[in-house]
């Protein structure tokens, strides 16, 4: 019930890549492709790394070191001869031998668990450290790595586990340096395709039934698109990605994401059986015995969810956009650029103002994490390290100078027509960028120090200036210029904001209680949205009668402890 979830189910192939360490992954979160296998390639000699810098003051060479990591999602490999790779292992002696999901990934990290047998790197989940399978990071980063020390120096509080005071994990996202130029929007939102917005000219849509309405007559209208059936609107709630079906009424009312609960005067609360979320099935029940909901909703994978959407008939979901960017990639990569989707922050009735949008938080629980099993850890902190050098990271976003892009006489960075169109090809940037493990890593977000923007889509003026004319022109109709204009301005995040980083402990209470509601809301609201008008109350009764039989209280009170220790703790950091 989180915002940026951790756990990924599909069909993955562990990839080994001869990937130059910049541990980083694709920055919209998580390629729904499946991975072929191809053997790291042999690292440079020691000599090649003599000069290198980006660790800590030594005189010391770096050895070369391939350094094995488990990403906890499903992810495409890049090519063997992936340039931006090539150019770090040539540079720094650094391969990367990957392995991304495949399956299920609870059962996978319990055979890793099991065996007690774990790459060097491994992405975060909470279980691995109960299981005392990743090491402290805090006296490594101390020591040897004094860009990732003051990349997290305003957080460092903030992640540390509070059973221990440890650190584990590296946060992937959210720690920000200078200007963040706030363009491309990748929350949580009701997303309706282009052109039905078009097809009634840009209406602003406000309410749910505002939004629901467009999708009910484009539909009627539009019974197929492109020779397949018009879907009205779906949803995923497959593996940990039950976001898309348990999220929607905590906004609906004018909630910011907090996970399953909402937060009214600093005490949280479960909203899966009140009156909040029930009204939103009822509509979902509504949209189903009219037609128009997915019948597939419930029983696809991710996998099968991107898939569908990139079919280009799916009118409407709700959904994080960084969850089915992959999907829009290939729309546009196809031509349907007026199938992809624009977000918008939908409220009950206009006197709820909505909070969809929030201001950027440290990511804790994600990213990546070093293993009991690596054999060294000071090695690999150091790769982490001299992978934050902006060369680096600018190679991540940006591409290579003067290929990718330019740097013009006043010092701004630009892209021609052609450099922005390879940026949409898959194919593309799996040759040049590292968009399969980027996400995963430390980065540095926000403005580098020559005053650009750390990725593309970080400037306004390259931002506009790379959309497409669909694009512009649904912008334009609204009287923006970015995405995120579409959402209210957030205010400053509470202290203890999200509720859904708060580790539940593996096994406690707390816990079985979370897993308890997740099992009963995937088992009892697919049947009250399928079910007859005349029977949903009946099964509605039904859920909430299974809801009584969990211990609620146990997960509600370890949210509450969490946010007094949060407002306690982090209120100075």
């Amino acid at each position: 019930m989180g915002v940026k979830a951790k756990k990924p189910l599909l069909t993955t192939m562990a990839v080994a890549v001869a990937l130059s360490l910049t541990v980083a992954a694709c920055s919209n979160g998580n390629n729904g492709g499946k991975n072929s296998n191809s053997d790291a390639s042999t690292a440079p000699s020691a000599s090649a790394n003599a000069g290198n810098s980006g660790t800590n003051a030594t005189d010391e060479a770096l050895k070369p070191i391939e350094i094995s990591a488990f990403i906890g999602a499903p992810g495409q490999s890049p090519t063997p001869d992936n340039k931006l790779f090539k150019k770090i292992k040539e540079d720094l002696g650094i391969t990367f031998k990957t392995e991304f999901l495949v399956g299920d990934l609870e059962q996978k990290l319990g055979v890793m668990i099991a065996g007690g047998d774990y790459p060097d790197l491994i992405t975060a989940d909470p279980k691995l450290v109960s299981a005392g399978a990743v090491i402290p990071l805090e006296d490594l980063i101390e020591q040897y790595a004094p860009k990732l020390k003051e990349h997290y120096a305003k957080y460092w509080n903030r992640m540390k586990d509070p059973s221990d005071g440890h650190i584990y994990w590296l946060p992937n996202y959210g720690a920000y340096q200078g200007n963040v130029n706030e363009t491309f929007y990748s929350g949580p939102a009701f997303w309706i395709q282009k052109a039905v917005l078009k097809e009634f000219g840009y209406p602003k849509l406000q309410t749910l039934d505002d939004y629901m309405k467009l999708i009910r007559e484009y539909q009627a209208k539009y019974p197929e698109i492109d020779g397949q059936k018009t879907i009205g609107f779906t949803t995923l709630a497959s593996d940990w990605r039950t976001f898309g079906l348990l999220n929607a009424p905590e906004h609906l009312t004018g909630h910011p994401n907090d996970g399953g609960v909402v937060v009214d005067n600093g005490v949280a609360s479960v909203f899966a059986t009140q009156d909040i979320s029930k009204r939103y099935y009822k509509e979902l029940n509504g949209l189903y015995n009219e037609g128009l909901m997915d019948k597939e909703a419930f029983t696809q994978n991710y996998d099968q969810y991107l898939a569908k959407l990139t079919q280009g008939n799916v009118l409407g979901m709700f959904d994080q956009h960084w969850n089915f960017q992959t999907a829009e990639d290939s729309l546009n990569t196809q031509g349907k650029s007026d199938r992809t989707y624009v977000g918008f922050p939908l409220v009950y009735d206009t006197s709820i103002k909505d909070y969809y949008r929030d201001r950027a938080v440290i990511n804790l629980n994600n990213g990546f994490g070093i293993s009991v099993d690596a054999k060294d850890p000071k090695r690999i902190i150091q790769a982490l390290e001299q992978l934050m050098d902006e060369k680096y990271q600018k190679m991540f976003t940006w591409g290579e100078e003067g290929v990718d892009y330019q740097v013009g006489a006043d010092g701004k960075y630009t892209r021609t027509p052609e450099q922005r169109k390879n940026y949409e090809d898959p194919a593309w940037k799996l040759a040049n960028l590292g968009d399969g493990i980027y996400g995963y890593l430390p980065k540095i977000e926000g403005t580098l120090s020559d005053g650009n923007a750390t990725s593309p889509g970080g400037d306004p003026v390259e931002f506009y200036d790379s959309l497409k004319d669909v694009d512009k022109e649904v912008l334009n109709a609204y009287g923006h210029k970015t995405w995120t204009e579409f959402f209210t301005q957030p205010p400053d995040n509470p202290v203890y904001y999200p509720a859904w980083q708060i580790d539940l402990i593996d096994g406690s209470d707390a816990s079985i209680a979370n897993k308890k509601m997740t099992d009963a809301s995937l088992k009892f609201l697919p049947r009250a949205i399928m079910s007859k008008p005349d029977q949903f109350d009946k099964v509605w009764q039904d859920y909430v009668n299974e809801y009584k039989k969990i211990n609620v209280k146990a997960y509600e009170d370890r949210i509450n402890e969490q946010i007094q220790w949060r407002i306690k703790n982090w209120s100075s950091n």
